[in-house]
């Protein structure tokens, strides 16, 4: 007899972007995302970070500072981005997106191009910002689906 109390596909894909999240180096917002194909296979992940090459400790993080370029806000790569970016080969038309907050509209933009069908979310915290406004406003016209993530009453405990 098979086990039943396995976790289901939701689960596991936004399992994967949650544990990717952690890999971010922003302290006070981590987000992580997981690309998967119609057949169940991920073919991307990523989270917010410094591009590629950038010494984490020589950028600023800070939310605030004097001008914008004493913030992470121009340099940081969002993790939609970084997936999309660092896919395997696979093409993303009709993937869906698993991510631990809602798309900003820059980053809504390349999952529209990117061919991207779905976006599957955990929070929408800045529901009320203008840029959220945009990326709902944007997927609606270009029939790109959102859903927001329901979490079961599971907990997975993982011991590295």
């Amino acid at each position: 007899m098979k086990r039943t109390d396995y976790i289901g596909w939701d689960e596991y894909f936004m399992g994967i972007a949650m544990f990717s999240a952690q890999r971010s180096k922003d302290n006070n917002t981590q987000v992580g995302a997981c690309i998967v194909n119609d057949e169940r296979k991920i073919v991307a992940v990523g989270y917010n970070g410094m591009p590629t090459g950038c010494n984490d400790d020589d950028m600023p993080w800070e939310r605030d500072g004097e001008t914008t370029l004493d913030t992470k806000y121009p340099f940081v790569c969002h993790a939609e981005l970084n997936a999309i970016l660092n896919r395997n080969s696979a093409n993303l038309k009709g993937c869906t997106l698993y991510v631990t907050l809602f798309p900003c509209n820059e980053c809504a933009k390349a999952i529209i191009q990117s061919g991207i069908k779905k976006v599957v979310y955990k929070s929408n915290k800045y529901a009320d910002s203008e840029s959220t406004k945009a990326s709902a406003f944007l997927f609606r016209k270009c029939g790109v689906e959102c859903e927001e993530y329901v979490p079961t009453t599971k907990n997975i405990i993982l011991e590295l």
